[in-house]
């Protein structure tokens, strides 16, 4: 069994944490907030997805499926944009889904887009990323929920450049008819769909930060060294907000 208790989670989403697997930093283990259970997630959905079974959801396992169909289904070249997922450990939080954790050439684990648009705004190398990853999306049309901008990390070259986007959570259909039985058609408008909604959020999101208004911490990295805190070490460890530079329009 793996112990995670007493060890700092580098992010903190609305449903899991995620850690840096201790013997192995290449590796995140994506545990469930203890103080958010399956059952509180049901409760929050409104009728009829709250008379659901609770295991429809658990993240964890969702991603798990849908990555494997994923892989099975389009090939290994879905993890150019995908992270990789090796299915479930014992932790001492409860089941972890085992999954790829993306570095910078620089070891350093990699920011959401929504803390690199916060530091750095959205230069144009930013803007030719995102439509990588939309003409990647299209073009394998992947099933996926809205894609937030705390779900998608930055990976950079040892020059500090982006070498690629990847998306690490929302993945799936959000409806109850499975997305690869609907016709190619509608596949694709679904996809553009999102797609849009996504440049849009993107859009917004730039003008909050240029009116002054701070972000969430959620898709803040709570540190990015190659080793994790633990202990004393934690409070000394864990990043602030980070500082926001010169947006760019």
């Amino acid at each position: 069994m793996v112990q995670l208790s007493h060890l700092e989670p580098f992010a903190r989403g609305g449903n899991r944490l995620c850690y840096v697997h201790p013997d192995d930093p290449q590796c995140c283990i994506k545990v469930r907030r203890p103080d958010f259970t399956l059952k509180d997630c049901r409760r929050k959905k409104g009728f009829p997805r709250n008379l659901r079974p609770l295991s429809y959801f658990d993240d964890n396992r969702e991603e798990q499926e849908v990555i494997t169909h994923l892989r099975e289904t389009r090939g290994e070249r879905i993890h150019q944009h995908i992270y990789r997922c090796d299915g479930f450990i014992e932790t001492d939080l409860g089941p972890g889904l085992l999954t790829e954790l993306v570095r910078d050439a620089d070891g350093r684990i990699s920011v959401s887009l929504k803390q690199e648009l916060w530091e750095r705004g959205y230069p144009e190398p930013t803007r030719q990323a995102v439509e990588v990853l939309g003409a990647f999306w299209l073009d394998y049309l992947i099933p996926s929920r809205e894609l937030l901008t705390h779900n998608i990390v930055v990976q950079k070259d040892s020059n500090g450049d982006i070498c690629r986007l990847v998306v690490i959570d929302g993945l799936g259909s959000p409806n109850l008819l499975p997305f690869d039985w609907l016709p190619k058609s509608v596949r694709r408008h679904k996809v553009a769909q999102r797609l849009r909604r996504l440049r849009k959020r993107i859009r917004q999101f730039i003008r909050r930060c240029d009116s002054g208004h701070e972000p969430s911490r959620v898709g803040m990295l709570r540190y990015r060294g190659k080793s994790q805190p633990c202990g004393a070490a934690m409070i000394a460890s864990c990043c602030p907000l980070p500082a926001r530079g010169k947006c760019t329009p």
